[in-house]
C-alpha cells in the first residue's frame, strides 16, 4: 500500500492539486482510521483493531444486556427493548467493520477512494472533492455526535437515578462509573463505524458525479465522438466498481434496517406493552441513527444514477440542436464555422437574462446547447445518442438499478416507521 502511494506521488509531483489530495487523506481519513482501531497496516494493528471490535461490538453488549438489564427496577429504569437495540447496533457494527477491514485491506485508502484517478480529471474535479473530502468528517460529527450526546444524558440520568437498583461490583459508585463509560463508548464506535461506512459510500459517488457534471461540458465545445464515447465507458466502469464494491453492504443494510424496524413495530404494539420514553427512548435514539445511515446511502445512490442518466437527455438535446442548426444553414450542409448559431435563440427571448430554476446545473437544465455542428456528423451523432440510450449509467445492487421510484417507496416505508416510533416515544413523555 505504501509502494502503491510513493510510485503515485513521483508521477504526479508536478500537480499541486494531487498534494492536496494526498494531504487531506493522511490528516482526515487515516486519522479516523486509527480513532476507530481500522489500520490494519500491520499484524499487531490487525489484531489491536479485531480486539477492539469484540470488545466493544460483542463483549460490552452482551455484558450490558445479561447483567445491567435490571429487569426488578421500578418501571422508568427497566430497559424492554434493550435486546434489539444491542442486537441491532451490533449487527450493522459488524457489516461496517468487515466491509471496511475488507476494502482497507484489498484496496488500500487511495484507491478506495479513487485518489489515485485524480491525476486523470480537471482541476475543477479535484477542487470539488478536495472540498467534499474537508467536509465528509465534519459530516461525520453531526451525524454522530447530537445522538451521542442524546444517548450520553439518558445513560448519565439512568445510572444516577438509580444507581442503588442497578448491579454493581464493589463500590456502586466506581462500578457505574465504568459501566457507563464503556456503554457509552461501545455506542459511539458501532454507531461511528456505521456512519463512517455511509460516508465513505457518499464520497466516491460525490466523486462520480463532479466528473459527470464535468462530462457535460463536452457538449458545449468542439469534441470528437471518440473522445466522448471514452469519458463515458470510464465513468460507467467507476460506477460498476462502486456498485460491485458496496453492494452488499447496501442490501444487508437495508434489510436488516427494515427488519429491525418492523420489530420494533411489532414490539411496540402489542397490547402488553407500556411505551414511554424512558423505556422506548434509547430504542428511538438508535433507529435514528440507522436511518439516518441508510437515508445517505440511498440519496448517494439515487443522485448518481440520476445525474448518469441525464447525460441521456442531455446528449439528445445536443443532438437536436445541432441537426436543426445544419438544415438552417446552406443546403442542409454541415456549417464549417466554429460559432454558436444565432437561429438557435429565438427571437425576442433573453436566455441570459432568465432567473435559473433551483435545482438546475449542467447535466439537468433547459437552456439551449452552442453548436460547433461541423464536429460530429449527424450519424456519429445520432449513434452517440443512441448508444447513450441502450447504456444507462448508474448504481446497482445486484443488477438492479437503483433510481427514484424504488427509493422514494423505500424512503417512504422507514421514514413511516421512524415517525411511528418516535411519535409513541415522545407522546408519552410524561
Amino acid at each position: 500500500m505504501e509502494s502503491e502511494a510513493q510510485s503515485s506521488l513521483s508521477k504526479n509531483r508536478a500537480n499541486p492539486g494531487y498534494i492536496t489530495q494526498e494531504g487531506l487523506e493522511l490528516k482526515s481519513f487515516r486519522l479516523c482510521l486509527y480513532w476507530v482501531c481500522l489500520d490494519q497496516s500491520s499484524l499487531w494493528r490487525v489484531g489491536l483493531s479485531w480486539s477492539v471490535f469484540f470488545v466493544l461490538a460483542v463483549g460490552v453488549p452482551i455484558v450490558s444486556h445479561f447483567v445491567l438489564l435490571c429487569s426488578n427496577c421500578d418501571e422508568e429504569h427497566q430497559r424492554p427493548y434493550d435486546g434489539l437495540v444491542q442486537l441491532s447496533l451490533s449487527s450493522f457494527a459488524a457489516i461496517s467493520f468487515i466491509s471496511l477491514s475488507s476494502w482497507a485491506r484489498k484496496y488500500g485508502i487511495r484507491r478506495f477512494l479513487f485518489l489515485d484517478k485524480l491525476c486523470d480529471v480537471s482541476d475543477k474535479v479535484r477542487q470539488g472533492y478536495a472540498k467534499e473530502l474537508q467536509k465528509s468528517m465534519k459530516l461525520l460529527c453531526i451525524f454522530v455526535l447530537p445522538c451521542f450526546a442524546a444517548e450520553s444524558a439518558y445513560r448519565i440520568w439512568w445510572y444516577a437515578t438509580g444507581a442503588s437498583q442497578i448491579p454493581y461490583l464493589g463500590n456502586y459508585y466506581i462500578s457505574d462509573i465504568i459501566a457507563c463509560t464503556l456503554q457509552l463508548s461501545s455506542w459511539l464506535y458501532r454507531t461511528s463505524i456505521f456512519i463512517l461506512a455511509c460516508i465513505l459510500y457518499q464520497l466516491t459517488c460525490h466523486l462520480q458525479i463532479l466528473r459527470l457534471e464535468d462530462f457535460a461540458q463536452v457538449f458545449q465545445k468542439e469534441t470528437e465522438v471518440g473522445s466522448i464515447l471514452a469519458e463515458h465507458l470510464r465513468i460507467r466502469r467507476n460506477l460498476r466498481i462502486i456498485s460491485h464494491r458496496f453492494r452488499l453492504f447496501l442490501l444487508l443494510s437495508l434489510v436488516f434496517i427494515t427488519a429491525s424496524q418492523f420489530i420494533a413495530l411489532f414490539m411496540t404494539t402489542r397490547t402488553s406493552t407500556t411505551v414511554n420514553f424512558y423505556e422506548a427512548g434509547e430504542l428511538a435514539l438508535c433507529s435514528i441513527s440507522l436511518v439516518t445511515g441508510l437515508f445517505i446511502c440511498l440519496r448517494s445512490a439515487t443522485k448518481i444514477t440520476h445525474r448518469a442518466q441525464s447525460i441521456t437527455s442531455l446528449a439528445a438535446k445536443w443532438h437536436v440542436c445541432a441537426t436543426i442548426n445544419s438544415f438552417d444553414d446552406a443546403d442542409g450542409e454541415t456549417p464549417t464555422a466554429q460559432i454558436v448559431s444565432s437561429q438557435m435563440l429565438p427571437a425576442g427571448v433573453d436566455w441570459e437574462s432568465e432567473e435559473e430554476e433551483d435545482g438546475e446545473d449542467d447535466l439537468d437544465n433547459t437552456n439551449l446547447v452552442p453548436i460547433f455542428a461541423h464536429t460530429i456528423s449527424f450519424q456519429k451523432r445520432q449513434a452517440l445518442v443512441t448508444y447513450l440510450e441502450h447504456n444507462r449509467a448508474g448504481i446497482t445492487v445486484f443488477g438492479f438499478m437503483v433510481d427514484r421510484t424504488g427509493i422514494h417507496t423505500i424512503f417512504v416505508i422507514e421514514l413511516a416507521l421512524l415517525l411511528w416510533l418516535l411519535n409513541k416515544t415522545i407522546a408519552n413523555l410524561t
